[in-house]
């Protein structure tokens, strides 16, 4: 009952982005969206992150099919061995073949669905499966679009305006306890989470920041280091331009 602690506690991933955080280290993740996969073309896909500084390959999407996101990792896992992470949009893309989950809850919004409800009902199947589950606190901010997330979770995003709401936001994560805090201003975002917002909750907050979400040059994901970002997560830019990442 008690083993999605007890992997907290032995965990690798985690611990890998915590040790980055202390030594300096920046890290990067590649987000891939199952229902954007074509799985007969993924060994180049594959093969174009491999050569890039990609630590990371995110997998997961709003809305997946039931399925589909086990059958995209066990494909993805045979031609590479980046350490992949679920990012999931709800319980039902969980897979046993990743290497670690974001254990994710929405605290941006005051839907308890995405707060808990998912949570509990992902128990099931972590108390069944050895999976490393990170506790993280997902930030969804105004990326001056309307997002898959914000559509699927039925929430608002934080105005980047309200940047002490947010700071506020990033603090009560990591007081319950997170491990992450993720800073998303969503996929297709055309705004991407300011600078000042990083940097404000990066002093804030001493557990890693995560931030995606808009970021689609080399210019704004090393401002986005600078500010204070842990870990980037490159997600549009690479689906429109497969070779974004031979720039970084």
């Amino acid at each position: 009952m008690l083993y999605p602690y007890i992997k907290l506690m032995q965990n690798s991933i985690l611990q890998e982005i915590i040790r980055a955080k202390k030594n300096g280290q920046k890290l990067l993740a590649v987000l891939l969206d199952p229902d954007k996969i074509n799985l007969t073309a993924i060994k180049e896909t594959i093969v174009k992150i491999n050569k890039s500084k990609a630590d990371y390959i995110f997998i997961g999407g709003s809305t997946v099919a039931k399925g589909l996101t086990g059958k995209c990792v066990l494909k993805i896992k045979q031609y590479t061995k980046t350490p992949i992470i679920l990012f999931p949009g709800d319980y039902s893309q969980l897979t046993a073949d990743i290497d670690a989950v974001l254990f994710l809850s929405l605290i941006s919004s005051r839907n308890p669905e995405y707060l808990i409800e998912q949570q509990i009902k992902s128990v099931p199947f972590l108390e069944k499966h050895q999976v490393e589950c990170i506790p993280t606190g997902y930030i969804l901010i105004d990326g001056g679009t309307t997002t898959a997330t914000q559509k699927v979770s039925n929430t608002s995003p934080i105005s980047q305006k309200d940047i002490q709401q947010i700071e506020h936001t990033a603090l009560a994560g990591q007081y319950l306890g997170q491990q992450l805090i993720y800073l998303e201003a969503g996929s297709g975002a055309t705004i991407p989470v300011s600078e000042i917002i990083i940097k404000k909750t990066a002093q804030i907050c001493s557990i890693p920041i995560i931030v995606g979400g808009g970021l689609r040059s080399k210019d704004t994901i090393e401002k986005a280091f600078a500010s204070g970002a842990d870990l980037i997560v490159i997600g549009t830019a690479f689906e429109e331009n497969d070779f974004f990442l031979d720039s970084l």
